[in-house]
């Protein structure tokens, strides 16, 4: 309960309270009423205090105002005007809209109870002609409790939505790392390949006389080895049952032009721009910064609707690799299953401590901003 409920049952409570009142002393509303005055205000009163845990207990509380109404009516007769019918249409809209559905019996149980008791303890209806003609006004208190379980099956299946959608957003992600982390793994394995096929041949040029060198390059190529042996493991793991192993080389900015040809061949037309003095990059940097490119091309082709044209520009700065990626096409409706291609990049981003910024540009399209620091962060 916060506050906010808390004031609009406050309101609620009190313009019922305050129409029954008006109506059981001075019958405004009422189409005739029965019985002393104060025994309808009583009743009217307990049944509108009630509703104040219409969301706590709202069976509770249509009980409270059921046995309110039913002991007015079994003493004095039941009145008839519109004070009758408030309170158990918020009651039974209550009961609709906070319990679940096991609970949906006993509303109409205290429905047919209520709605009899109303009927038959009316001093006026005195056939079957009558009973039938109140009958019709009973259908309010089914419509409320009908809409109540409405909104709640409404808002179950909304939350339901949304906890699918963060599964979905979750698992993406999860694969996004697994992805990374594989290629990742690699790059590393074949920096180590590298390293210990290098100390291998510097241990060949050795001569006799370097005893303690050679001890060191051979510790220095049988940890590379065993480290390259847990590595291909690793891959192993980290691999899916369905994914085909790679061949080649991880991919980098030097493979940018073969990228946006395969782009302009899909029917994207792709313009690329490089400024600054080309610097070498560390082979992780290298391929997430293709990625990111690759990813954002992706996005464009699948999202973007009718793009007359798609910018990529690579910026070298001083301490930092600035990409961007940009289309002129109007927005287009992502799948509800789909739409965590952004997911993805912000995960490669951060695991170099980079920038990422994505959203609608100025002018029409959309365009995608990294920033990724040069050095380690």
């Amino acid at each position: 309960m916060t506050r906010r409920s808390w004031a609009f049952d406050v309101t609620v409570v009190a313009v019922v309270l305050v129409l029954g009142q008006l109506e059981a002393w001075y019958g405004i509303n009422a189409t005739h009423r029965q019985g002393p005055h104060w025994a309808e205000a009583v009743a009217f009163g307990i049944g509108a205090l009630a509703l104040l845990g219409r969301r706590v207990r709202p069976l509770g509380c249509l009980v409270v105002l059921v046995t309110a109404y039913l002991v007015e009516f079994a003493v004095f007769g039941s009145p008839q005007g519109n004070a009758v019918a408030m309170a158990p249409m918020v009651a039974f809209y209550s009961v609709g809209r906070y319990h679940e559905q096991h609970a949906a019996r006993w509303a109409l149980v205290a429905f047919v109870v209520l709605g009899a008791g109303w009927i038959g303890l009316d001093p006026l209806n005195d056939g079957p002609a009558d009973w039938l003609a109140g009958t019709a006004w009973l259908s309010l208190w089914l419509v409320a409790w009908l809409a109540g379980a409405l909104v709640r099956s409404r808002l179950q299946n909304a939350e339901q939505r949304r906890a699918e959608q963060t599964e979905r957003a979750a698992r993406a992600v999860a694969e996004e790392r697994n992805r990374i982390a594989r290629e990742l793994h690699d790059v590393i394995g074949h920096s180590v390949s590298v390293m210990t096929v290098q100390a291998s041949a510097v241990r060949r040029r050795l001569g006799p006389e370097q005893l303690v060198e050679r001890q060191a390059l051979e510790t220095v190529e049988a940890v590379g080895r065993e480290a390259l042996g847990e590595m291909r493991r690793m891959v192993g793991v980290l691999r899916q049952g369905d994914d085909p192993a790679d061949r080649e080389p991880p991919p980098g900015l030097s493979e940018l032009g073969r990228l946006v040809q395969k782009f302009r061949t899909a029917g994207l037309p792709v313009e690329l721009t490089v400024s600054g003095p080309a610097k070498p990059l560390a082979p992780g940097l290298d391929l997430t910064a293709y990625r990111l490119v690759q990813e954002g091309l992706t996005n464009t082709l699948r999202h973007a609707g009718s793009p007359s044209c798609a910018e990529v520009s690579i910026a070298y700065a001083e301490e930092c690799l600035r990409l961007a990626v940009r289309d002129d096409g109007q927005p287009a409706a992502v799948p509800a299953e789909g739409g965590h291609g952004l997911l993805g990049m912000r995960e490669r981003v951060s695991v170099y401590g980079g920038e990422l910024v994505a959203g609608p540009r100025a002018g029409g399209g959309f365009e995608l901003l990294v920033t990724l620091p040069l050095g380690t962060p």
